[in-house]
């Protein structure tokens, strides 16, 4: 969550995710930071360059999180939680990635020790992961995923 929050900071996001008005500071922050803009020094020059980073990933970061892509990819997630299995699953922090059989990989934000725990000690994981995890947290397509899919 500490990620979807910096993100939401730089684009000066409040709440909801609109795409068009991140659309919009997203250019504003690309002109603004542009790294051919700072060539007078080195040090700055190196800036502008891990800042357009940073805008470029958190651009890609909340469009993927935001209500319109969750909304058009909806279908797909559900087929995918109600029908494939965990393949693999990783837990850091407070991020949990778990990969489905059908090759998709998506991360959850928010889901602390405790609750990992529980789903590592669950006897039916799918099950317990489909209660409690795949409807209550915030989630997103890995990069991971998307990777696979353009290879």
């Amino acid at each position: 969550m500490k990620r979807v929050n910096e993100y939401k900071k730089l684009f000066n996001v409040e709440k909801d995710i609109d795409l068009k008005q991140l659309k919009t500071s997203y250019r504003n922050l690309v002109k603004e930071w542009h790294p051919d803009k700072f060539q007078e020094t080195d040090e700055m020059h190196a800036e502008a360059e891990i800042k357009s980073k940073q805008i470029i990933d958190g651009y890609h970061f909340l469009v993927s999180i935001a209500p319109e892509t969750k909304a058009a990819n909806l279908e797909e997630y559900i087929i995918t939680t109600s029908e494939a299995g965990i393949a693999d699953f990783q837990h850091k922090g407070n991020l949990l990635e778990i990969s489905f059989t059908d090759g998709t990989t998506y991360e959850y934000f928010g889901v602390n020790k405790p609750l990992f725990q529980k789903f590592v000690n669950s006897d039916r994981q799918f099950r317990f992961a489909k209660r409690n995890i795949f409807t209550s947290f915030l989630y997103r397509k890995s990069k991971k995923d998307l990777a696979l899919q353009e290879a």
